[in-house]
């Protein structure tokens, strides 16, 4: 049997009280949250109405959550703004993502509906995107040939921060920053 070396994913498992530093919605603090806290917090790019933010435990390097700044656990309740600006950047997500990391594949969803959907998150809403290539982990790492294809959370940042700077209508106050996209309307 393989054996899959993952020790970052050990902070998760051992952690106790999350974002100890934030009140309330741990989401809505980073959309809110001071600019020049965007690198630590791993925010990489924003919008009017959501941002990306670079997944600390990550499945694979690029795990990133595309999250809307508006605080609700249910998808319904976006209103058409939102709703688009959040698909929009979706879209900007997976070209940064194939200019930074060039994976296969991927695999996007949501949690929603609480803890029985199997998010630690379940009030407000996150899509999670996730990169996949031939022969990662899979659904079955026990009984299959697998390899992880394992990066430093930061060096991650620094390729997804540079692939969305790079997109057109993109600016940045600098590597501190979450990239500032615009997003046509």
């Amino acid at each position: 049997m393989d054996q899959i070396f993952a020790p970052w994913r050990i902070e998760w498992v051992e952690r106790e009280g999350g974002n100890d530093d934030i009140d309330g919605c741990v989401f809505c603090a980073f959309a809110e949250g001071d600019p020049a806290e965007d690198r630590e917090r791993r925010v990489v790019a924003r919008t009017d109405h959501s941002f990306v933010l670079l997944n600390n435990y990550p499945y694979n390097p690029g795990h990133v959550m595309v999250i809307p700044h508006a605080h609700t656990g249910d998808y319904r309740e976006l209103d058409d703004e939102v709703l688009l600006d959040h698909a929009r950047l979706k879209q900007r997500t997976f070209d940064a993502l194939d200019e930074g990391l060039g994976p296969d594949a991927y695999n996007a969803g949501l949690n929603l509906g609480g803890g029985a959907a199997g998010g630690s998150i379940d009030d407000h809403l996150h899509t999670h995107v996730v990169p996949r290539w031939e022969g990662d982990t899979n659904f079955m790492p026990v009984i299959s040939d697998t390899q992880v294809i394992v990066e430093a959370v930061e060096d991650t940042y620094e390729r997804l921060h540079e692939a969305f700077a790079e997109q057109d209508d993109a600016a940045t106050e600098g590597d501190d920053h979450a990239v500032r996209l615009a997003l046509d309307g």
